[in-house]
């Protein structure tokens, strides 16, 4: 999509601008009632809770996305365990590069529907109705906890809007809803943290 200067001598779109913003507008849509829904999800809610078997139902559909349907999904039962985990995370591994790929694939689905500036500006409205959400959330799930280190609680928020993301190419990419991307997204929609796969384990917070 062009974005004009609208100035004298470029009054108006042009019918390629036209076109353009005709063809993208479903996707945008797509991004904005996501975005709308994200400030209301239950954020870091169930953070060391035993995992109920819908939780674990969509971690092992994840797992399956990514293609280890052989690991397995444990519980992780303070911030100290997912302070460990995440440090521990081997981010060359293979889930890590599943995701990439993943990643770089759902981009080129992208690019069919949404040119990068106007993803980029469906994102940033995307972003800024959950930011303050999840940063609140996290910081007082870590007050309840009585966490001193601040740091892994910015990491988890971090982590949501990581995911945030990936679920947002997702959706304006028209991606099935059994993506692993918004699979993961889900967990958090459970009050989860998906720590990550380490080894032949899915660790979630």
């Amino acid at each position: 999509m062009s974005m004009n200067n609208f100035g004298d001598d470029d009054p108006a779109l042009s019918d390629a601008d036209l076109e353009d913003l005709s063809l993208e507008m479903p996707a945008l849509a797509l991004l904005r009632d996501f975005a709308r829904l994200l400030p209301d999800m239950p954020w870091f809610a169930e953070l060391g809770n035993p995992i109920d078997k819908e939780t674990r139902a969509i971690a092992h559909a994840y797992l399956d996305g990514l293609g280890f349907p052989e690991a397995g999904v444990a519980r992780l039962a303070s911030w100290d365990d997912a302070t460990a985990a995440a440090e521990s995370g081997d981010w060359n591994s293979g889930p890590w590069e599943a995701e990439e790929s993943l990643r770089a694939s759902l981009s080129t689905d992208l690019l069919e529907v949404l040119s990068e500036e106007a993803f980029e500006i469906g994102f940033t409205y995307v972003a800024a109705q959950a930011e303050e959400a999840v940063r609140n959330a996290a910081e007082t799930s870590a007050n309840i906890w009585a966490l001193e280190d601040m740091e892994i609680a910015i990491a988890a928020a971090g982590a949501a809007m990581q995911a945030i993301h990936g679920a947002a190419i997702a959706i304006a990419a028209g991606a099935e809803e059994d993506h692993p991307f918004l699979l993961r997204l889900r967990l958090f929609e459970r009050g989860r943290w998906p720590v990550g796969v380490a080894g032949l384990t899915f660790n979630i917070f």
